[in-house]
């Protein structure tokens, strides 16, 4: 094939710099929290600032730091370069580096602040579980993240998450200097401060990583299958990842929770309110798209030549 495939972007510079600037908005929420002294708000400032940029330069690193995973060669991964180097030749992009890491958790990821500093990386749960026409379907999925452009904006998001949620508890040692400066109102003002930044830490870190809109994951749902032309092998994964990570979540930990809005599926368990804070979108509506695109497909190829060309996945 000698054409390009389209690349949509889905206003991810906006994303991204909206993200920045609710970055810096909480970081000195909690400085003033925490007092808001001249003398801290060079901490503040050096925190945003290394946040900013290292969540920009070492997003691939970080990720894969995070989930241990470690880079395969061809020899180790034949299969998997194969893949990955059809889909990208078809894209007409760089090919990425390829990881796998150590968990039974089926799951993949990519990550990197752009298209010639990108990574994918697959679970080994993931490659035990599903066949190699899954495999491609899951990534021409995780391709499309790097060619639309969405790592930057989900690396930034998982970074801030990381950071603010730290910082929100940082404020049980550090909080409540206030009432050194405004004396008794300005130290229950601070207290006050200190109490709601503790509670709403947490929960603006969740949102901003549901900042990465859901609808990322439709578009490179619908994006990668357009790449390698079966919908259906995709949403056969999708099913199987589900109930694999049903059975088999994954632990979590500072690591996993920072990737966690990367990855194809929700690692987690989402029960109850946890499904309100839910970076993706429900499996089986994924499935039912992918199953309609796949549909439209055949309609469009018994048009042209008077047969279905993409098999039916039974799962």
């Amino acid at each position: 094939m000698t054409g390009k495939l389209q690349v949509h972007g889905h206003c991810n510079g906006l994303k991204t710099t909206l993200l920045f600037a609710l970055m810096w908005g909480i970081i000195m929420l909690i400085w003033w929290a925490t007092g808001g002294q001249r003398s801290t708000l060079s901490i503040y400032i050096v925190i945003g600032l290394a946040t900013t940029f290292g969540s920009y330069w070492f997003s691939d690193k970080l990720a894969i730091a995070s989930m241990r995973a470690r880079e395969v060669s061809e020899q180790e991964a034949p299969a998997l370069y194969r893949i990955v180097r059809e889909l990208s030749a078809k894209a007409g992009k760089p090919m990425p580096r390829i990881y796998i890491a150590p968990t039974m958790s089926p799951n993949a990821f990519a990550t990197g602040r752009n298209e010639r500093h990108a990574a994918v990386c697959c679970t080994q749960g993931i490659l035990q579980m599903l066949n190699e026409r899954e495999i491609r379907g899951v990534l021409g999925h995780e391709l499309m993240h790097v060619y639309n452009h969405d790592i930057l904006t989900s690396a930034i998001a998982s970074a801030m998450a990381t950071v603010i949620t730290y910082l929100g508890y940082s404020l049980m040692y550090f909080g409540g200097s206030r009432d050194d400066r405004d004396g008794d109102s300005g130290g229950a003002l601070g207290a006050v401060g200190v109490l709601l930044s503790m509670i709403l830490a947490p929960i603006a870190a969740s949102l901003i990583q549901m900042a990465i809109s859901r609808t990322r994951e439709y578009d490179a749902d619908e994006d990668g299958s357009r790449l390698t032309g079966d919908p259906e092998a995709l949403a056969s994964a999708l099913n199987k990842i589900s109930y694999g990570t049903a059975a088999n979540p994954m632990p979590q930990t500072a690591g996993t929770q920072s990737v966690a809005a990367m990855m194809i599926a929700n690692p987690f368990s989402a029960e109850g309110l946890s499904k309100l804070f839910s970076t993706h979108p429900p499996t089986d509506q994924r499935i039912a798209r992918l199953m309609q695109m796949a549909q439209e497909m055949r309609a469009q190829s018994v048009g042209m030549s008077g047969y279905a060309q993409t098999p039916q996945v039974r799962y």
